[in-house]
């Protein structure tokens, strides 16, 4: 099946766990930090064990900014339909417009019978499915006439009063499997989320891409209406996850994982690879526009909108493999660089939280891990520092000169990502400041943080500027 050519997301899938109701909030903020784009939560109302998702997810969208949210998926027949719509349409407004809805058509019958909801066979579950996100539709229509009017077998409406509007248009994703969900999707939805360990195995994909893509186009929609997402129950290889983007067409994964360190990597690790190779294929090898990471910090260390371009002498040159390598070397050192930063943000994290007991980590101090006490945090601290000098330095001394002289008229990009360097210096020290204060007063970490969100600000605008201007050179003339 084709590429649908959406943008990739990455996603933590979370299960609201009411007895570590603290841990579930602190996970959802942890993806955000980490760089994630969205963040879902299981919906088993019928589950004692587990908090109520709305509640859980107005609560996660107060003590967020940036990511998206979404339930993982909400059953309709315990969320009425018009109660649903303006829930949704709440909580999208309140969250200024970070709220998606995926919705499921009941899969448990006998728990949703025990708390009072109707028991239905599967056609009638699709057919109401089918109902309910009409209603939601035009509940969400407040720029037509009139009351809205809704006369099925499982749903009744009469003069519905519209609204209010959310703050964007919601999509609306369905957890779908067998033909007639599937058709479903097609005709109606946004978005298709079905879970990779439910799947018989990844040629399903293929399958319900191929009913879909059909309804769709029976619809009178493209099939690239609607966006694939798909839940991971494990981590997999970025080659893989690549592959199910290009060959299969998804563009969200969601790792299910209440694992701080593999949401971490997740983010760090597995999304810039992915990232990159996809956008390799898409392209031929050239390098994709870059995208402005969310900031951190409200502090602009420079003008973005000032940067010099490089001059493309050679305008639809495609690279072989062998050429993108040198282009592909510098990503990959500026990933590590990346996966350092996030595991720097993480441990100051851990430091704020208490959950370090300096006892035990004395007994590992010989190793150098990045989860142990303070003193550890500081070691790491300065040598990540020393190792981003380390690079720019050799950049400057040697990369740099090497490109001036194979092509000149790259100077201007290459004196301005110099200053970026001294820039860049300047907060690393103000971050070995600012830690050496607080190893000697714990009450400096707000002083941390912000020093470390002006260090992640500034870096990752600045690898993404550099990759997008020199990996072509790179690919034309090598280190």
């Amino acid at each position: 099946m084709p590429d649908y050519g959406h943008d990739l997301m990455f996603s933590a899938g979370l299960v609201p766990a009411a007895a570590r109701a603290d841990e579930v909030v602190a996970l959802a903020q942890l993806a955000e930090r980490a760089g994630l784009d969205l963040v879902t939560v299981q919906d088993h109302p019928y589950q004692p064990a587990f908090l109520d998702t709305w509640t859980l997810l107005s609560f996660v969208a107060a003590r967020t900014e940036r990511i998206r949210l979404a339930g993982n998926v909400h059953p309709l027949p315990l969320r009425p339909p018009a109660m649903l719509a303006q829930a949704a349409a709440s909580l999208d407004l309140l969250s200024h417009g970070r709220f998606e809805l995926a919705l499921g058509a009941g899969g448990f019958q006998d728990a949703i019978e025990a708390m009072g909801g109707p028991r239905r066979t599967p056609g009638e579950a699709v057919a109401a499915l089918e109902e309910g996100i009409r209603i939601i539709r035009a509940a969400w229509d407040t720029g037509s006439p009139g009351g809205v009017h809704h006369r099925g077998e499982h749903y009744r409406v009469d003069g519905l009063k519209r609204g209010p509007r959310p703050a964007h248009d919601i999509g609306i994703w369905i957890g779908a499997y067998k033909p007639r969900m599937l058709r479903l999707t097609g005709r109606l939805a946004d978005g298709w989320l079905p879970s990779l360990p439910y799947l018989k195995d990844v040629a399903a994909l293929a399958e319900g891409n191929a009913v879909i893509d059909e309804a769709a186009t029976e619809a009178g929609r493209s099939p690239s209406d609607v966006r694939r997402l798909l839940n991971l129950g494990e981590e997999l290889p970025a080659e893989q996850l690549a592959e199910l983007a290009l060959v299969h067409g998804v563009s969200v994964f969601t790792l299910l994982s209440g694992d701080p360190r593999q949401i971490q990597r997740f983010a760090a690790e597995t999304a810039p690879a992915v990232r990159e190779l996809v956008a390799a294929a898409r392209t031929g090898g050239q390098p994709r526009e870059p995208q402005a990471p969310a900031r951190l910090t409200g502090t602009g260390v420079w003008d973005e909108a000032t940067r010099p371009t490089a001059p493309d002498p050679e305008p639809g040159r495609r690279y072989t493999p062998q050429e993108q390598a040198a282009g592909q070397h510098l990503v990959d050192v500026h990933d590590h660089l990346r996966a350092e930063l996030a595991q720097l943000r993480d441990l100051v994290e851990q430091v704020a939280a208490g959950t370090i007991d300096a006892g035990a980590a004395r007994s590992q101090i010989a190793t150098m891990t990045m989860r142990q006490n303070n003193w550890t945090l500081g070691a790491y601290c300065e040598s990540y520092c020393r190792l981003l000098t380390m690079h720019h330095t050799g950049e400057d001394t040697m990369l740099f000169p090497r490109l001036r002289r194979a092509e000149p008229g790259l100077t201007p990009v290459l004196d301005r990502l110099q200053e970026e360097h001294q820039a860049i210096h300047k907060i690393i020290e103000r971050v070995d400041r600012t830690l050496v204060a607080f190893v000697g007063d714990p009450g400096g970490l707000d002083d941390l943080r912000a020093a470390v969100d002006l260090l992640t600000d500034a870096l990752l605008s600045h690898l993404s500027y550099e990759e997008h201007e020199l990996v072509p050179p790179l690919s034309r003339h090598g280190f």
